[in-house]
């Protein structure tokens, strides 16, 4: 039976911030698995770290949400030294090229978990201790019979409120609009949220542009910012 009917019996569909795709990866991601993981990343644990111990100091701290082949996560990263960033990543090759790039750029202030960051929300991270989720450009799940595998949904984002500190933001990006615009309904919606712009926001100085993004606005596609922060 495809997965895309309903069976009654079965139990509801678990959240999950990804889909798993297979990759190559190249020979210095591969030596940065091996060399740099045990420096820069941290294994999945159903229990929470000290996170102050991880970074050596106490601050503000932002959960990435796919962060891809790390290149913008990096930049932001570089730019943002006062806050510590944790980057989730399933996927080996982007997780190799992020530990590269942390190695070459010298960051004290970003981890790799290579794990779903649903998880890691739920295990790892105490309750209202983020001050901000980047979600940048995930998969839009194009067809409509695929729309409920989209991450942001409203029980996703109920959820997510549990680990935002007061104050704290959600910042997504988009380049799919129809998912932009569900976005934006989902987190309109959501009663612990305030939206920072009168419908999408300006693309914060701190997000650099991805090759990604590049290409996409050369073809003509569009490019939605959403910042949405939580009620105190």
């Amino acid at each position: 039976m495809s997965d895309d009917v309903p069976n009654q019996a079965s139990p509801p569909r678990r959240i999950k911030s990804f889909v798993k795709r297979a990759g190559r990866m190249g020979s210095g991601q591969i030596r940065a698995l091996q060399e740099l993981a045990p420096k820069y990343a941290l294994p999945f644990q159903p229990s929470r770290p000290d996170w102050d111990a991880v970074f050596g100091r106490s601050a503000p701290r932002v959960l990435e949400i796919g962060s891809g082949m790390g290149d913008a996560t990096a930049k932001i990263a570089a730019a943002l030294p006062h806050i510590d960033f944790i980057a989730c990543e399933v996927h080996e090759a982007g997780v190799g090229a992020l530990l590269q790039r942390i190695e070459e750029a010298g960051l004290r202030n970003l981890r790799v978990i290579q794990h779903d960051a649903v998880e890691v929300l739920e295990q790892m991270v105490a309750p209202q201790s983020l001050h901000g989720v980047h979600l940048f450009f995930p998969d839009p799940w194009h067809k409509k019979r695929h729309h409920k595998r989209r991450l942001v949904q409203g029980p996703f984002i109920a959820q997510l409120m549990q680990f935002i500190a007061p104050g704290g933001y959600f910042h997504a990006a988009t380049d799919w609009q129809p998912y932009a615009e569900q976005m934006l309904e989902v987190l309109s919606a959501e009663p612990l949220l305030e939206n920072t712009a009168a419908g999408y926001a300006e693309t914060p100085a701190y997000r650099p542009q991805t090759k990604f993004e590049a290409r996409g606005l050369r073809l003509g596609h569009g490019v939605w910012d959403l910042v949405f922060r939580r009620r105190s």
